[in-house]
């Protein structure tokens, strides 16, 4: 859980996926300039200054897709729960929130809709493991303050 900003009570994000993205990413990053600069050497290929500055820039380019998976959080708050994964972000009232789970065999929690539908909360993970509890707990204990008190706290 970090600091939540002004108008939330909690913000989780996952540390798991974070930590291995961002390794990832310099790996990438690594391993691209790595190349670019020692390809021209030993490979009989004739690599000229610009291809060495794009296989650098495709490396970039790679890493920077790769902390996508950094981007998902859950905010918990009197106005609903607003949840940001990979591409989407959307904040969900309380009274729209029937129930938030952890289906058995998943990676990470939802968000149960009205109508047999969810959300992925990808923040949320079962690799997180003590943190997806305190989730769980803290997002649990928000829908049975918020609903009784119709959002208003």
């Amino acid at each position: 859980m970090t600091a939540p900003s002004s108008g939330w009570d909690a913000e989780f994000r996952p540390r798991t996926m974070s930590r291995v993205a961002y390794i990832c990413a310099a790996v990438i990053v690594l391993a691209g300039v790595t190349v670019a600069i020692f390809n021209n050497r030993s490979s009989g290929a004739i690599l000229r200054t610009a291809d060495q500055i794009a296989m650098a820039g495709i490396a970039l380019v790679l890493a920077a897709g790769m902390l996508v998976l950094t981007r998902p959080r859950l905010r918990v708050g009197p106005a609903g729960l607003a949840v940001r994964n990979l591409l989407d972000y959307r904040v969900i009232p309380w009274a729209s929130v029937m129930d938030f789970s952890f289906p058995p065999g998943r990676r990470w929690a939802r968000i149960d809709l009205p109508a047999d539908e969810y959300v992925p909360v990808v923040a949320v993970q079962s690799l997180d493991r003590e943190r997806a509890v305190t989730a769980m707990e803290t997002v649990w204990e928000a829908m049975q303050r918020y609903r009784q008190t119709g959002g208003k706290d």
